[in-house]
């Protein structure tokens, strides 16, 4: 990932016992391309990771310092539709067909969108929720990737911290030492899960209503086949997110009806937009579609490859998406719609147009999904 692009996350580190080389970081999947960016100087490695107990005392949700301004607001009751089709499915909307040409122009991953036909859909008006991620579990006994012991053959030569289940989990830093760095305010916790997304002694007691993070595209796939449905592609996502208009947002500006970072990133939220840290699901005012926190709350995962340009898309899209259902050799996955944590200063990411790529085996505490139903 490139980290001077304004990005927000770093990677898990990974040590790789052979020569470097970036024909061999392109052919060997994650772990390569990880280990290339270390050997580059774009990202420390493992033994300068942030680990239990180098940093502050977490608080609610895995941010420290300010809690949520609006913390007596555990649910947002959705506003009616002004006009729903009948055969709507629960808690869906319908977003229509048409043309759309993806991308934006803030950052170089943006560019090289071709105009592409797509079907009409329903989509979930929200980010899959707490409550109704507990639901599926209970259901079926599901265990979450985090919750999973990593494979200690990806991870040769790494701490034990790093061979135990947990996710990555932002915390406000005390205080910055030299230049902006990603691994300054994020930390691999053991324990941190779906049910613990801060880590050990947090909880969702009372947080049902708030989007379910900490989980993988492994994990949103199987949420998204226990409820019939699939995970959308890069493409039918942004569509929705423009509100179903072949047209990009005209200004960059960071949006008002969003969950977004307001002051200076990432050791104070002003939180003016009513929330410090993630907010429930449907509480800013959705687009024209019904569509809510389609930018802003958490990033939400896609079914598409990632690919470091449109232009570079593996024809068919298609054959990633089942790549990426079926556990196929994919190392990165692409996210959209930016987080809380997207600031002017740091991540424009706010965007319908804004993409960035995340490991598919990585559980952090800003990343969500929802799900769409084709009409076949």
């Amino acid at each position: 990932m490139n980290m001077s692009s304004g990005s927000t996350e770093p990677r898990r580190r990974r040590a790789v016992p052979r020569a470097l080389g970036v024909t061999a970081a392109l052919a060997g999947g994650l772990a390569m391309v990880v280990a290339v960016a270390v050997a580059a100087g774009w990202m420390p490695g493992w033994r300068d990771w942030g680990l239990p107990g180098t940093g502050p005392k977490l608080g609610e949700h895995g941010m420290t310092g300010k809690n949520n301004t609006n913390a007596s607001r555990i649910a947002c009751a959705l506003p009616p539709l002004a006009a729903q089709r009948p055969d709507a499915p629960e808690g869906m909307v319908w977003v229509p067909a048409g043309r759309l040409t993806p991308g934006d122009s803030v950052y170089p991953e943006e560019a090289g969108g071709k105009p592409v036909q797509l079907a009409g859909f329903w989509m979930d008006r929200t980010e899959v929720s707490n409550d109704q991620f507990a639901r599926f579990v209970a259901a079926t006994g599901y265990v979450t990737v985090a919750e999973r012991a990593p494979d200690p053959t990806r991870l040769a030569g790494a701490p034990p911290e790093l061979l135990r289940p947990g996710a990555l989990v932002f915390q406000v830093p005390r205080k910055l030492d030299g230049p902006p760095d990603p691994l300054q305010w994020w930390r691999y916790l053991p324990g941190a899960s779906w049910r613990q997304p801060g880590g050990p002694g947090t909880h969702l007691e009372g947080r049902g209503s708030l989007p379910v993070v900490s989980v993988t595209l492994e994990d949103a796939h199987a949420y998204a086949r226990w409820v019939g449905r699939q995970l959308p592609t890069e493409a039918q996502w942004e569509w929705a997110a423009r509100e179903a208009r072949d047209q990009a947002t005209p200004q960059h500006e960071q949006p008002r009806q969003a969950n977004t970072w307001q002051g200076r990133f990432p050791m104070e939220d002003a939180a003016s937009d009513g929330f410090a840290g993630i907010a429930p699901v449907g509480c800013y005012a959705g687009n024209a579609l019904g569509l809510h926190d389609m930018i802003g709350n958490v990033w939400e995962w896609t079914r598409d490859a990632w690919r470091p340009g449109h232009e570079d898309a593996p024809p068919p899209a298609l054959q990633a998406a089942r790549a990426a259902a079926t556990g196929g050799p994919l190392a990165q996955g692409v996210i959209k719609g930016g987080s809380f944590l997207c600031s002017p200063d740091w991540c424009m990411r706010y965007r319908a147009g804004a993409r960035q790529p995340q490991d598919l085996d990585l559980a952090t505490s800003h990343l969500g999904f929802r799900t769409i139903l084709e009409v076949r």
